[in-house]
């Protein structure tokens, strides 16, 4: 029997780089739940935030800037598209979770509800009363990068999201649980960057990061 010749096998396909990134700050951060409601934009310390994300992303052979439509964080994205060279392709499975009649609730007025210790330690059971289920929500982002990864084989990716689907993403390449996923800190303007292989498990690189340049990361 022949053997096949090693070096006549194809190349494994590098792995596509997915940069998630929260949005910068809002007016309204730490203090709303917002959900999908239009209209909310960037403090200047968001506008800021959003520039050093710039910066800190320079020099990285970008292939795509994506993001949910919102107003924030399309204008967190503005900067590095810039320096990219590359528009802002607005992609709706990157949208913040549709909290349904929760939107723009104060966060001290909810976390007096019974259901709120649902949302932090049993979140995988929990739909938004009018909303979406965290559930769907990270079948939704995971769906969506998924097809990100696709269209940019071996390529670098740079996706302006929200905390939560952010969250959900990484719990997922972790091999975490859902219901652990509130663990796992997305600070605004922060970076997380998963390694996603096109036949391996996926490799998180950086969680909340929000200092260091990012041009430096290596893939496994």
């Amino acid at each position: 029997m022949l053997m096949a010749d090693a070096s006549m096998a194809a190349p494994p396909t590098p792995s596509t780089l997915l940069f998630l990134v929260r949005h910068g700050e809002t007016p309204t951060t730490g203090t709303v739940l917002p959900g999908r409601a239009p209209g909310l934009h960037l403090s200047d310390r968001g506008r800021a935030q959003a520039g050093q994300i710039a910066q800190r992303l320079a020099g990285l052979p970008i292939d795509a800037v994506y993001s949910s439509p919102l107003e924030r964080t399309l204008e967190t994205a503005g900067p590095t598209a810039t320096g990219a060279g590359l528009g802002v392709v607005e992609v709706a499975g990157l949208l913040e979770c549709d909290v349904g009649e929760w939107t723009g609730a104060r966060l001290a007025d909810l976390s007096t509800l019974p259901e709120w210790r649902t949302v932090q330690q049993a979140p995988s059971t929990f739909r938004f009363p009018g909303g979406e289920g965290f559930s769907e929500m990270q079948a939704r982002m995971l769906s969506t990068l998924d097809k990100l990864c696709t269209g940019h084989p071996g390529g670098i990716v740079v996706c302006f999201s929200h905390a939560d689907p952010i969250k959900a993403a990484v719990a997922h390449a972790l091999g975490t649980p859902l219901d652990l996923f509130q663990r796992i800190s997305v600070s605004p303007g922060s970076v997380a960057v998963i390694s996603q292989p096109a036949d391996q498990p996926p490799a998180v690189l950086t969680v909340n990061s929000t200092l260091e340049p990012l041009i430096g990361l290596r893939t496994r």
